[in-house]
């Protein structure tokens, strides 16, 4: 017979450390021009982007999510063998075993941690977010260590004038302990599978293996359809997220979307009527959309810049390839 928990506490989950890593090569809307039919202004109106971080071969995703989650582990003030599980959210990882969470574990010492990645794509972050806290509220984990690793370049044509400009690299991390009081609320996620077709890879890498003289495969996506539905879907999710965790737009303090377009991110704050005093995250204007990897690294953007504080409400919300959504409303470490 299975024995019970003995915890008669209720606890809950909170972020308590977060770290980040850019890769060190920038690459402004110059350079990216030099590749698709386009224009500095034209990228930058349309996107709000800048310029972006572009990873050596040598920045790995286990590299730049291990050189992450070092800094949300001390942050956190902890010793690595404190993680109990390590997730790793990615959806750009060439090389199907072992996990990049695996590796990320070693590298950082935690030896005790189970470790396994998550691909929800750039809802990914989210996902982990609330599958950590579950953990935590579970009791089957104190400490968990949730990253978000991308390295988009390795899939995309950097020809194609869709997206080229939009995608980058990069890695960022936060840690999640036990909280007396809630610290993340709950999630509210989903996929919509009619929405398959807007964000896909041209071909599978088994048909490359067997057809090596094609083209290898690729991501393509419909950003018309992507900005309408996200617009059209979004608001509503990020409401309900804050409905589930018993807050309205007054108790925020910043707004932290995925950075998948300043447009998007624009019009997401105007539908939900964010009063002037919620900071919203832009840290897409100099990083660029690094998926999974975009909500921790803006919001570590936040709080080293003085944007945000520690103890602030903030809505995140993550909507991505699938298309597959995620939402809650966290406290900042």
């Amino acid at each position: 017979m299975l024995r019970a928990s003995c915890r008669q506490e209720p606890r809950f989950g909170r972020i308590i450390g977060v770290g980040g890593y850019r890769p060190q090569r920038v690459v402004d809307n110059g350079e990216i021009c030099r590749s698709i039919d386009s224009s500095e202004e034209w990228i930058e109106t349309r996107s709000g982007i800048r310029r972006r971080h572009f990873a050596t071969r040598e920045e790995t995703h286990a590299v730049m999510g291990a050189a992450a989650a070092e800094k949300a582990i001390a942050a956190a003030g902890l010793d690595p063998l404190d993680i109990g599980c390590v997730i790793v959210a990615t959806t750009t990882n060439l090389v199907s075993l072992p996990a990049v969470a695996v590796d990320v574990a070693h590298r950082v010492g935690a030896r005790r941690a189970g470790a396994f990645d998550l691909n929800a794509a750039c809802a990914g972050f989210c996902y982990g977010v609330g599958t950590a806290s579950a953990m935590i509220r579970s009791g089957e984990a104190d400490h968990v260590l949730v990253v978000g690793a991308e390295r988009l370049t390795d899939l995309v044509d950097p020809t194609d004038r869709q997206i080229a400009f939009l995608l980058a690299d990069g890695a960022g991390a936060v840690v999640i302990g036990p909280s007396e009081e809630p610290g993340i609320g709950p999630v509210v996620w989903g996929a919509d599978g009619d929405q398959m077709e807007a964000v896909v890879m041209t071909r599978s890498w088994g048909d490359y293996r067997h057809d090596a003289a094609g083209p290898p495969p690729v991501m393509r996506m419909d950003g018309r359809r992507v900005f309408r539905w996200a617009v059209d879907e979004m608001a509503q999710t990020a409401r309900e997220a804050m409905r589930a965790a018993g807050v309205t737009v007054d108790d925020l303090a910043a707004f932290i979307p995925h950075q998948a377009n300043m447009r998007i991110t624009e019009v997401l704050a105007k539908e939900l009527g964010l009063p002037a005093h919620v900071v919203v995250a832009d840290d897409i204007v100099t990083t660029g959309n690094t998926s999974s990897a975009s909500i921790p690294l803006a919001m570590e953007h936040m709080l080293t810049g003085g944007q945000a504080a520690s103890g602030d409400l903030a809505l995140l919300i993550g909507f991505g390839a699938g298309l597959t959504y995620a939402a809650q409303v966290v406290r900042l470490p």
